[in-house]
């Protein structure tokens, strides 16, 4: 086992937060019981901020970036986990408050880890990764709530985006209609639609200053933008219908009204992929194992080596990325 290996750090300087390529040893790892392999990670949006340093993800610092891995064990002091056994890892504060998923080795917490699923392989889980199971969460609420395919259309906000690639694919295979909006909806219809989407409309038609109550739409949502998006997606909302906000790339403030909910009984529902219980998630790969298109995953994904994470980073942020990206950390 080589003692070094290769990270992106985050680091702070006179308030400035940046980060950087480095070699770090197993005896900078933090103190926990399962040693792992990584194989690859992926880059999501809180990834793009965290490495660019345009937002504090880092609640401490020197950290490790990247919220997602996954890999081999390699050694570890809890019975419950065996070398050679493949895991994945989504949130849990990783990239936040303990090292994550952009370094070749990682020592975790056995509760963090996640067995994947004999269907998919260390790429194709992280292929999905935070995004992917994020989406999955989503539909699992909408579900929950009672809402079929007969009910009427899924709005897919974010579309081009990791989250909403995978809503797409998802819905379409359990027989949802899909109506997606997409800042690049003329440039990607083509892609979309590939991938299972019904009907597109263009951001600026969500991204408005709503009437309390528009003309009744959306069975379902999946926001994953935010912001006035989310506002008028929660107005458009039909009776009883759900709507799973889990994003804000395009803003934290929700500025709706009581009416939605009292006149039409919408939902407005958190999807919170971080810390979300460990049922939970075995639920969602299970799912997503089972029915996740590997002809769709692979058009939607694209593999990149880590030593270009700080170009990927700049470009995710400027809207140039669709789909997923796996971040192959031995590259």
């Amino acid at each position: 086992m080589t003692s070094a290996f290769k990270a992106i750090l985050i680091s702070e300087n006179e308030g400035k937060i940046s980060s950087q390529h480095a070699d770090i040893a197993l005896s900078d790892l933090p103190d926990l019981p399962v040693l792992v392999e990584v194989e690859y990670s992926t880059l999501n949006y809180k990834d793009a901020l965290a490495v660019s340093g345009k937002g504090k993800i880092a609640r401490s610092t020197p950290m490790v970036a990247g919220i997602d891995l996954a890999g081999r064990v390699i050694e570890s002091t809890d019975k419950n986990w065996q070398p050679g056994q493949r895991i994945l890892v989504n949130g849990f504060g990783l990239s936040e408050r303990h090292w994550g998923g952009y370094a070749q080795k990682a020592r975790l917490k056995s509760e963090w880890l996640t067995i994947i699923p004999d269907q998919l392989t260390t790429k194709q889980a992280m292929a999905i990764g935070t995004a992917g199971y994020t989406a999955m969460l989503c539909i699992m609420a909408i579900q929950d709530h009672g809402i079929k395919p007969d009910d009427g259309p899924i709005l897919v906000t974010g579309a081009s985006g990791g989250v909403g690639t995978i809503a797409i694919t998802l819905l379409s295979k359990l027989g949802y209609t899909v109506v997606c909006s997409s800042g690049r909806s003329t440039k990607n219809s083509g892609f979309l639609k590939n991938l299972g989407a019904s009907d597109l409309i263009t951001r600026e038609e969500l991204a408005k200053k709503a009437k309390p109550l528009e003309s009744e739409k959306w069975a379902g949502v999946i926001d994953s933008v935010g912001g006035d998006t989310l506002n008028t997606a929660i107005s458009q909302t039909k009776y009883e219908g759900i709507v799973t906000a889990c994003g804000l790339a395009g803003g934290i403030k929700l500025e709706t009204t009581v009416m939605p909910f009292i006149l039409r009984g919408v939902t407005l529902r958190g999807i919170d992929s971080v810390m979300a219980s460990s049922s939970r998630r075995n639920k969602a790969w299970s799912k997503l194992a089972e029915l996740m298109d590997h002809e769709k995953l692979n058009a939607l994904s694209a593999v990149q080596p880590m030593s270009n994470i700080h170009k990927l980073s700049k470009e995710l942020l400027a809207g140039d990325i669709r789909g997923r990206i796996i971040i192959d950390v031995n590259e």
